[in-house]
């Protein structure tokens, strides 16, 4: 992401129970991993559900339906030294494909063809501070805290 810019980007959240689809990154500044729902950009003239829709379908090759919308927030962030700035716009939908619910992990690609690795992850660990979820604000909005406290 060139420095400077606001990035408007739209994050799918899928669950099953307990367990949260996320994409695990590290930071290697940082030493840190840490997981996002799967999504990005949100292209000119595309809505942010069409965005999180499309998003799952290149990255992990799967389809969603029943997308809802969740909520907004504004993340600063510094990952690898660079600091950046989204709009999230989050939405929560439902995997077509059933068998995925028990896949983990699940392989795909971004954009660029480097490898994603997607997994099912219990939200009982970040909320025990075992994994970082992102952006920051998520795990309480998913708890039903929008005030995040």
């Amino acid at each position: 992401m060139p420095s400077g810019e606001v990035r408007p980007i739209a994050l799918c959240v899928v669950r099953r129970n307990d367990r949260l689809l996320v994409f695990e990154g590290y930071d290697s500044v940082k030493r840190d991993h840490y997981y996002r729902p799967l999504g990005g950009r949100i292209e000119f003239g595309e809505t942010g559900a069409t965005a999180a829709a499309r998003e799952i379908s290149e990255e992990i090759q799967a389809q969603v339906l029943d997308v809802r919308w969740l909520g907004m927030i504004e993340n600063l962030f510094v990952v690898n030294g660079e600091q950046g700035h989204e709009i999230v716009l989050i939405y929560e939908a439902d995997l077509v494909d059933e068998t995925l619910y028990d896949r983990c992990p699940i392989w795909g690609q971004e954009d660029d063809r480097s490898p994603i690795k997607a997994l099912w992850k219990p939200m009982a660990d970040f909320r025990a501070g075992r994994g970082r979820l992102v952006p920051e604000g998520l795990l309480a909005m998913l708890d039903g805290d929008p005030a995040g406290e």
